[in-house]
């Protein structure tokens, strides 16, 4: 059974063929699930809403290369991460100070969102049916009990996946040293 938070698999087919109404109705009903993204994602708020709008006019401006209508989630996750790095990217590149008044280090920022990234990347590599159950009760916070009946399983069932993908998430992320960007934060601490 598909996510019932996500717009319809004939609504997307539908915008898929060019139908303007379809399209305008996907992309609203996308917009809640896509900012959730990417607040989970991005490093300010400011970021987030930015990469969430982007996502949707990219929605709107590409939905004809969708292959399979029922990757939706799994196309606009991939889409808001890489709106993300690429706006932590820029940001980095232009040394800006963040919004809010704290400064925080130049590396810390970077580490912060070097995890980040591995996250999303992680979560975008899992096998479908783990990556929907991780997103609906992690991300989008749904319950347990409401994300076994929406994806047609037993409560012990969808805790084993969400298990798995967490432990594939967390292995995944682990996988890759520390000295691999610049070694230990703290060693250089004036």
């Amino acid at each position: 059974m598909a996510d019932p938070t996500w717009p319809g698999e004939r609504l997307v087919t539908a915008a898929q063929r060019g139908d303007v109404d379809a399209i305008g109705a996907l992309v609203s009903g996308s917009y809640p699930n896509v900012r959730r993204f990417a607040r989970s994602l991005c490093a300010t708020p400011e970021d987030a809403e930015d990469a969430a709008q982007e996502a949707l006019i990219i929605l709107y401006r590409k939905i004809g290369m969708l292959r399979a209508s029922g990757a939706l989630a799994s196309w606009m996750f991939r889409i808001v991460r890489n709106e993300c790095l690429r706006r932590a990217r820029t940001v980095l590149r232009n040394d800006a100070p963040p919004p809010g008044g704290a400064v925080r280090s130049a590396e810390d920022e970077a580490l912060e969102r070097l995890d980040a990234g591995r996250v999303a990347a992680a979560v975008a590599a899992l096998p479908a049916d783990q990556r929907r159950v991780l997103i609906m009760r992690d991300i989008q916070g749904h319950s347990g009990r409401m994300v076994a009946e929406a994806l047609g399983l037993s409560t012990p069932a969808m805790k084993s996946r969400l298990h798995r993908a967490r432990r594939a998430v967390r292995l995944a992320v682990q996988a890759v040293p520390d000295s691999a960007f610049g070694g230990d934060a703290g060693e250089n601490a004036c």
